[in-house]
């Protein structure tokens, strides 16, 4: 019963910080006063993208990450740093 009630208490805490740290925003992330739409830029990122889910779920990965896609449909990396220099375990450039 001990178990239960630590167990109860640790979800319970960590489920008020998430809520405190707004952890869970829908898909869109707040830096300063700005909220960054993922979803909405990465659908426009890899509209012309020939792998357009696996271009998304990428896109939207470094977006989570970074807090910025790069404006247009390719190119413009410059404009994001941390999205730009990302690499897959194989030493590819992650983000498109």
């Amino acid at each position: 019963m001990a178990k239960f009630n630590t167990t109860l208490l640790a979800t319970a805490l960590l489920f008020i910080l998430i809520l405190d740290l707004d952890v869970f925003t829908g898909g869109s992330w707040s830096v300063g006063a700005e909220t960054i739409d993922c979803v909405g830029k990465c659908n426009y990122r890899c509209s012309k993208a020939s792998r357009h889910k696996m271009c998304i779920r990428a896109c939207n990965t470094c977006c989570q990450r970074c807090h910025c896609v790069p404006p247009g449909t390719s190119g413009n990396r410059d404009v994001c740093p941390c999205y730009a220099n990302m690499k897959t375990h194989g030493g590819r450039l992650k983000c498109p």
